[in-house]
C-alpha cells in the first residue's frame, strides 16, 4: 500500500512541476500501546510509529514563493516566506504554516520550494495524522535546506506548531512519529523527555484497530475537566505528603488514605493515574520478557480504568472491548486516545483475525447502526528519507 502511495506521490509531483522531486520523505502515524491520559500527569507513555504514513515530495524552486499541494484533499496553497505567517480558516494549511512560523522564530532561513503530499493515515481516527504532517514537512525542509535540526528538536518544533494552531497536545505524538523504530515501542518519560526502546515482538499476534466511527462532542470539555481534576488531586496529595512532587511518586495507598478529603471524581481520577503509571512499567517488563499475554491483560485493565475511574469511554467503545474480552483469541483490548469515540487497540492471535472482524462488525452494526472501520497496523520506523533519494 505504501509503495503505491510513494509511486503516486512521485508521479503527481512530476506531472505538476515537470521535474523529479529532490527529496521524498515518509512520516508515520502512531499508536499508544498503554499509558493513556498520563502524559500531562508526569507519567510515562508507550507509543510506536506505525506503517500508515504521509509521503511528501519536495524541491527548491529558486523563488520566494512556496507552493504546497495536498493531493488527497485536491487543495493547495501558496505562501511567501517573507510575509508574516497567520492562522487561516483552512485547518490543514495551519499545521504547515505553524511549522514555517517555528522555523522563522528560530532564525532558520528557508527559500521557496514546491511540495506535494499524500497519505495512508486515516484522518480523525486517533493515529495522529497532524503530528505526521508537521514532522514530515519539517523533516523534509530540514533535508532540503540542510538546516541541521536534531530529530528531538523536530518533534518539539512540531509540537509547538500544533500549539500555535490551538491544540495543546503533549509531546507523545510528534516524538513517536519522528523517533519510532520498527518492532520497538518507545517508553517516554513525559517529565524529562528521556526515552528508551523496548522490543515489541508480536510474532504470534496481530495488532488491529477497530474504529468506532463515532466522535462524541464531550471530548474537549471533558479533557480539560480531567486535567483540572488531576491538578486538584495532586495538590491535595502534596498538601498531606510533602515528599510527593507528582503522581509519579505516589502509591495507591497515598490516594486511598485521602479518599475522605477528595471529591468522588477527583479520587477516581487520581487513583486511575497512579495505577496507569504503574501499568506502563509492568508493560515494559512484560515486553522485555516477550510476555505478550501479560501485556494484553494490562490493556484490558487500562480500559476498565478509563471506563469506570477516568470516565472517558462511551457505549460504543465499551461494547467493542466487552465483546472482544469474551474471545479467547483476543488477549488485549482498550480504547486508545482521548476517549468518547475513536479507536480501540487490540491484540488478536494470528489465524483468528478474519472471523473476529466479521463477527464484531456485524454485531456492532446491529447494535448501533454504524459501520465499524478496521485498520491492520504494524510497528514501523519514524520519519525518514525514502531510500531512493
Amino acid at each position: 500500500m505504501n509503495a503505491i502511495l510513494i509511486k503516486n506521490t512521485s508521479r503527481f509531483f512530476q506531472e505538476t512541476f515537470g521535474t523529479t522531486a529532490e527529496k521524498t520523505v515518509l512520516s508515520p502515524g502512531r499508536i499508544n500501546i498503554i499509558g493513556e491520559h498520563i502524559d500531562y500527569n508526569d507519567g510515562y507513555v508507550l507509543p510506536a510509529a506505525i506503517d500508515k504514513i504521509i509521503c511528501f515530495a519536495f524541491e527548491k524552486n529558486n523563488s520566494n514563493q512556496s507552493r504546497i499541494i495536498a493531493i488527497d484533499l485536491n487543495d493547495e496553497f501558496e505562501i511567501n516566506l517573507a510575509d508574516p505567517i497567520e492562522l487561516t480558516d483552512n485547518m490543514w494549511t495551519n499545521y504547515l504554516r505553524g511549522v514555517l512560523k517555528q522555523l522563522k522564530l528560530k532564525g532558520f532561513k528557508v527559500e521557496g520550494f514546491n511540495c506535494v503530499f499524500s497519505s495512508t493515515i486515516p484522518v480523525g481516527s486517533g493515529l495522529s495524522s497532524s503530528a505526521a504532517l508537521e514532522c514530515g514537512f519539517l523533516f523534509g525542509l530540514n533535508e532540503l535546506f540542510n538546516l541541521n535540526i536534531k530529530p528531538v528538536d523536530i518533534a518539539l518544533m512540531g509540537q509547538s506548531a500544533e500549539h500555535w494552531v490551538g491544540i495543546n497536545c503533549g509531546i507523545m505524538d510528534q516524538f513517536s512519529s519522528v523517533m519510532g523504530l520498527e518492532n520497538k515501542v518507545i517508553k517516554i518519560d513525559c517529565r524529562t523527555l528521556e526515552y528508551e526502546y523496548h522490543n515489541a515482538d508480536f510474532n504470534d499476534y496481530s495488532l488491529i484497530l477497530f474504529d468506532s466511527n463515532v466522535k462524541h462532542t464531550l471530548m474537549t470539555s471533558a479533557y480539560n475537566e480531567r486535567r483540572e481534576q488531576c491538578e486538584e488531586g495532586i495538590a491535595i496529595v502534596k498538601n498531606n505528603f510533602p515528599e510527593v512532587t507528582s503522581f509519579r511518586d505516589c502509591t495507591e495507598q497515598h490516594i486511598i488514605e485521602l479518599k475522605d478529603v477528595m471529591s468522588a471524581a477527583v479520587y477516581k481520577r487520581s487513583l486511575y493515574v497512579v495505577k496507569e503509571i504503574n501499568r506502563v512499567i509492568l508493560a515494559c517488563d512484560a515486553l522485555d520478557k516477550g510476555d505478550i499475554e501479560t501485556l494484553g491483560k494490562l490493556m484490558f485493565e487500562t480500559h476498565e480504568g478509563l471506563s469506570t475511574d477516568y470516565e472517558v469511554s462511551c457505549a460504543e467503545l465499551d461494547m467493542i472491548v466487552d465483546t472482544l474480552k469474551k474471545e479467547e483469541a483476543v488477549i488485549g483490548s482498550r480504547l486508545m486516545g482521548g476517549g468518547f469515540g475513536g479507536c480501540t487497540i487490540n491484540l488478536i492471535k494470528k489465524g483468528h483475525e478474519d472471523r473476529i472482524k466479521k463477527q464484531l462488525s456485524a454485531l456492532y452494526f446491529e447494535t448501533f447502526g454504524i459501520e465499524l472501520k478496521i485498520y491492520d497496523v504494524k510497528i514501523g520506523n519514524g520519519t525518514s528519507l525514502y531510500k531512493n533519494n
